[in-house]
């Protein structure tokens, strides 16, 4: 077997082992996955496919951004964490406002109170778990893939299509629900338990010492 063989061997199995560490951490409850399955579940896939959409591009650029080394030299300036978080957590309040008020799908007319590509984007940009799983997976990646460009843009492409899958199923978990909880009352009930938990999650990580 030649050098470049087994490169690529190593290279595919240090791979595999970055997705094995990412979709625990990407994978479970957070801000963006949560309020993709509350607007799945408020207003369906064809209704959130823009909104979806917009947490997808979000995710990938603060992939990007992770990669570049852009957050750290942000984050390192003097207050910056703070105000971010402010503004982050205000942000999740009003989608946890906007989750808990939505009529049931059934009740929809065409058109009305679709949620939006740029507030999909917002959230994404400023969901802090996104930053602290997708930074502990890409900083906890093994060496091989530290080395070079072809390992950092192999890492990128990984971490991008482990986020679009995930997100794509919460959303898709969502609807599905939604489907079964046609009667208004329970499907109020779904829409206010979405929204508590977003708010949860971002709450108790601030809340742990």
């Amino acid at each position: 077997m030649s050098g470049s063989d087994i490169g690529g061997a190593t290279m595919a199995g240090d791979l595999a082992l970055l997705v094995l560490a990412a979709l625990p951490l990407m994978g479970s409850p957070g801000p963006a996955t949560l309020s993709l399955a509350g607007m799945g579940a408020a207003h369906g896939i064809r209704r959130s496919a823009h909104y979806a959409a917009g947490v997808n591009i979000g995710t990938i650029a603060v992939v990007l951004a992770i990669a570049a080394g852009v957050t750290a030299l942000i984050l390192e300036r003097p207050g910056m964490k703070a105000a971010l978080t402010v503004l982050a957590g205000a942000y999740m309040i009003y989608l946890a406002w906007h989750i808990a008020t939505a009529p049931p799908v059934a009740a929809h007319e065409e058109g009305s109170g679709t949620p939006s590509f740029l507030s999909g984007f917002v959230l994404a940009i400023a969901n802090p778990k996104a930053y602290a799983a997708i930074g502990a997976v890409y900083a906890g990646s093994t060496s091989d893939l530290d080395q070079g460009v072809d390992g950092a843009i192999a890492k990128v492409l990984a971490l991008t299509l482990i986020a679009v899958a995930v997100n794509t199923t919460w959303l898709s978990f969502g609807a599905a629900i939604a489907t079964v909880l046609r009667d208004p009352w329970k499907a109020r009930i779904a829409n206010l338990i979405f929204a508590v938990l977003l708010l949860a999650s971002v709450a108790l990580p601030l809340l742990a010492p």
